[in-house]
């Protein structure tokens, strides 16, 4: 994403992460530093199927944390796309129960952003 490619230390992927936007980057280096193992979009969820059994909507986590058992999506959107965002995390629990995900929203990442003292996009 950036031009440069980020050696990380944590990440348990083959290929190196693509990632969609500079805020799942700048997590990825979060979870780095702190030594959590972690996976980019391994997993997708089929949410729905047409009558021919068709994928209609999916949602794919942005990470994973093995560790913790744990699915995370961040975003840093528009209202209208979070409740979007929302809508699909609460299929995912409702039709598998068993998964653990986590919505870090914006405010959240501005947070750690701060914390941490990251870029902004």
């Amino acid at each position: 994403m950036t031009g440069k490619e980020t050696k990380f230390t944590s990440y348990m992927g083959d290929t190196p992460p693509q990632f969609a936007n500079r805020s799942e980057e700048e997590c990825a280096k979060i979870l780095d530093y702190y030594r959590i193992p972690w996976m980019y979009e391994p997993r997708t969820f089929v949410l729905e199927r047409d009558e021919q059994g068709k994928v209609v909507e999916a949602f794919t986590p942005d990470f994973y944390l093995p560790e913790q058992d744990m699915f995370v999506e961040l975003t840093t959107m528009k209202q209208a796309h979070v409740t979007k965002k929302n809508m699909k995390i609460r299929k995912v629990r409702e039709r598998f129960p068993e998964i653990n995900i986590k919505l870090f929203y914006k405010k959240d990442f501005i947070k750690l952003a701060h914390k941490y003292d990251l870029s902004q996009e």
